[in-house]
């Protein structure tokens, strides 16, 4: 790591690459057509955003890690073409926070968790920081691809001020009031029934996080059992090279099984890696990301019970025909457009559902594929020369001939 004594920034080493210039999962053809066709829309946006040079900084109180995120829009809302900003990951708390208070009738994408990110235990480590990295790069660009979120002002504050301290500290009070006052209105009513599309979506959600849990977990046992058989195969190939310094004719072959069985742990080592660091983020973002519907599903309720109350509010008035006042029929228009948003909102969720999963089968499969073609060849390179000295000592026997 290359160290600046001036500020104390450590600069890590493999910063990341930016958006659109990434590697893609798999080498394989069909899957970089099926990238291409996912990105056709890329000439009509106006807003680009990418997260990388994450900096170590080490303070008298704290050490931790910040983030450049660049930033190019055409929009009339910034005043400049492009921007680049430090932020550290609490950073990124706050501007979710900000959208959920901001935005609740509409989905916010989930955060990397703080300090879990499963398989690794340094959260300074290379490791730790990518995975970070690339997370925090997708959660921005899920803001950045909604047509409402990515208009919010408290994204155009992240994205642009210098100090965001200063942004920080406002609000704290409000949201607290809001929160507690949205508590007294529905806290004693129980909700009659979620509607039938509404009480759908819950449970698939159960299912769907319940599924991708049982995946996950099962997913990190091959993953530590690969981990486990790496250690033994790496243990395994030098001792043939060992034996091979005691025998005569058997060294080349012995010394071939060696450098096969090495081939293979280096392949073996490469498929656990891209288990660890493309399959299971993508699990965990979305057993995250069903949290998320899920609060958002609640707090749709929340505005139902409301909405309930009110109109029972207004029936037990003794009047023969009750009139329904304004905050009742605005409190209608909040949930239908919290029916609204949320609906196109779930529609969004799913078709990024099924582009991110096929993709990452798809990378899955040919990242196997390329595993088990790597020890097929290392296996089928020693053949041809256990082969040769079976011939050469045929030929050796024949040449000298049948003994008197």
């Amino acid at each position: 790591m290359a160290r600046s004594f001036g500020d104390k920034d450590l600069i890590l080493p493999n910063g990341g690459t930016p958006a659109g210039t990434s590697s893609p999962a798999s080498s394989s053809s069909l899957l970089n057509r099926l990238q291409l066709d996912d990105d056709i829309d890329g000439e009509t946006r106006d807003l680009f955003v990418v997260v990388d040079d994450p900096k170590k900084h080490v303070c008298t109180m704290e050490t931790y890690i910040t983030y450049r995120i660049t930033t190019k829009s055409t929009r009339v809302e910034f005043d400049l073409p492009e921007y680049s900003v430090r932020r550290r990951y609490q950073d990124f708390d706050w501007l979710r926070s900000k959208l959920e208070e901001s935005q609740p009738t509409h989905l916010i994408p989930p955060l990397p968790e703080k300090f879990v990110v499963k398989g690794v235990v340094d959260r300074f480590s290379e490791e730790f920081v990518e995975t970070r990295r690339k997370a925090l790069d997708k959660f921005l660009k899920r803001i950045t691809d909604h047509p409402v979120l990515s208009f919010n002002e408290h994204f155009n504050i992240f994205l642009t001020a210098k100090d965001l301290n200063i942004y920080k500290k406002q609000g704290i009070a409000l949201l607290t009031r809001m929160g507690e006052s949205v508590k007294h209105v529905t806290g004693g009513y129980k909700l009659r029934m979620r509607p039938l599309e509404f009480a759908a979506i819950g449970d698939y959600l159960d299912t769907f996080a319940l599924k991708l849990g049982t995946i996950d977990r099962i997913a990190q046992r091959i993953i530590k059992e690969e981990i486990e058989y790496l250690v033994e195969l790496r243990e395994y190939g030098p001792v043939y090279s060992t034996w091979s310094a005691l025998e005569g004719e058997l060294a080349e072959p012995l010394e071939g099984v060696s450098a096969c069985i090495g081939n293979c742990s280096t392949a073996l080592e490469e498929l656990t890696d891209d288990m660890t660091e493309d399959f299971l983020p993508v699990l965990r973002e979305y057993i995250l990301y069903s949290d998320s519907m899920k609060s958002v599903l609640k707090k749709r309720d929340q505005v139902q019970a409301e909405y309930e109350a009110k109109l029972e509010a207004v029936a037990l008035r003794k009047e023969d025909r009750p009139k329904v006042p304004a905050d009742v029929e605005k409190c209608q228009d909040r949930m239908e457009c919290f029916n609204a948003d949320l609906k196109a909102d779930m529609e969004r969720w799913q078709n990024n559902k099924r582009q991110d999963f096929r993709q990452l089968l798809m990378g899955m499969a040919d990242k196997n594929i390329q595993y088990y073609e790597k020890c097929l060849m290392a296996w089928e390179s020693i053949i041809p020369l256990l082969q040769e000295k079976q011939e050469a000592k045929k030929e050796s026997r024949f040449l000298d001939g049948p003994r008197k």
